[in-house]
């Protein structure tokens, strides 16, 4: 079975990969969709992430497993559309299952052949987001611990680029 893991990785963090790498265990193929949302504002450009998120899989074990996509519109329809039987979601904490549900009860209405999947965080992972990476780095701070190696120069440059 494929599996789809969606969101926006802006940047891809090191609690992304650790999904990414379980879920790559599990199922045949999953495919890392980048979704474009009007409603954010991204830091980093679709293909600036699709690059990023390549370059931090090069040294998983699964990375034959793994596709990273660019979509847009209702996820579940493009989950569809690609074939996925599954839509992988990362909870970190209350607060993401609270919002995680209401996302996958209304991908269940919409499309009930479509099971959403929740990994727990691990707990190095529990506090860890884009966002909190682009505050870090944006002032300064050190986020080696947070993004993979392979792609920290990238990030650190075009942040402290904004100041």
């Amino acid at each position: 079975m494929k599996a789809c893991y969606p969101g926006t990785f802006d940047p891809i963090t090191r609690g992304h990969i650790n999904i990414i790498e379980r879920a790559s265990r599990m199922f045949e193929e999953v495919d890392v969709l980048i979704m474009v949302n009007p409603r954010k504002q991204c830091t980093f450009s679709e293909e600036e992430r699709k690059d990023m998120i390549e370059q931090s899989i090069q040294n998983l074990t699964t990375k034959d497993r793994i596709r990273i996509m660019i979509g847009s519109g209702l996820t579940v329809d493009y989950a569809d559309k690609i074939g996925a039987g599954a839509m992988i979601r990362g909870i970190r904490a209350i607060s993401d299952y609270e919002y995680e549900l209401q996302q996958a009860t209304a991908n269940l209405m919409l499309n009930d052949r479509i099971e959403t999947l929740f990994f727990i965080a691990r707990p190095e992972y529990s506090f860890l987001s884009s966002s909190v990476v682009k505050e870090i780095a944006s002032n300064g701070g050190d986020v080696t611990e947070l993004i993979p190696a392979e792609i920290h120069d990238e990030v650190i440059q075009k942040l402290q680029k904004r100041l």
